[in-house]
């Protein structure tokens, strides 16, 4: 990302599950020591330790997240490595993804930002708008605090709830089924999703979720 005193490089963690942002940084260097800090502190904050399952932090195949001190981190977690396959594009495209809403956003400066304050701030901005108020479209249209929190399920109850009501008192109005507000209990990585998802349909419900 450029600004007026050179480049930032942005660092962050995504669940997977909620789509919520529970850690990022920006700093001058692409530096593994940064991003053991930063996966510490996002451990901390998700309570990681106090976990019986512990969740996956899949990356891409740079060298910083293969460096010692990243690696000994993750295993003083008990949190599991997982790497792009290299020349696989869908392996990383949730945060891929994510990258491209940012750099879509009307504040979003086309020339970069005039210093690496003002980067810090609009990325604030940006993180507190896509938790708290963007409706994502790849979780039912709640936000990712809804989801992360756990309040995604009764919200889409409502929602089916309403729409029933609505489709009965004006049948003529619908030509087929109300829209799917229908709870998603498994999202996964492309490689593994349909051995997970055949697995989930048969056992009990959990929250698959991977940092």
């Amino acid at each position: 990302m450029p600004t007026g005193e050179g480049w930032l490089y942005p660092a962050l963690v995504l669940d997977l599950y909620s789509r919520k942002f529970v850690g990022w940084e920006f700093h001058d260097a692409d530096d593994a020591e940064h991003a053991v800090h930063l996966v510490r502190r996002a451990a901390l904050a998700e309570g990681i330790a106090a976990l019986d399952t512990k969740p996956v932090l899949h990356g891409d195949n740079g060298s910083t997240l293969k460096a010692t001190s990243v690696l000994a981190m993750l295993h003083w977690l008990g949190v599991k490595p997982s790497y792009s396959r290299p020349r696989v594009s869908d392996d990383n495209a949730y945060a891929e993804a994510l990258f491209r809403t940012a750099k879509y956003r009307p504040e979003f400066p086309a020339q970069g930002f005039a210093s690496p304050r003002e980067a810090r701030a609009r990325a604030a901005e940006f993180v507190r708008w896509h938790d708290v108020e963007h409706h994502h479209s790849s979780i039912r249209c709640v936000s990712p605090r809804q989801r992360h929190a756990g309040e995604d399920q009764a919200i889409l109850a409502a929602r089916h709830a309403l729409y029933t009501q609505a489709r009965q008192r004006n049948p003529g109005r619908w030509s087929g089924n109300t829209r799917d507000w229908s709870h998603i209990g498994v999202v996964t990585l492309d490689p593994e999703r349909d051995c997970v998802v055949n697995t989930d349909v048969s056992a009990p419900h959990t929250q698959h979720k991977a940092a």
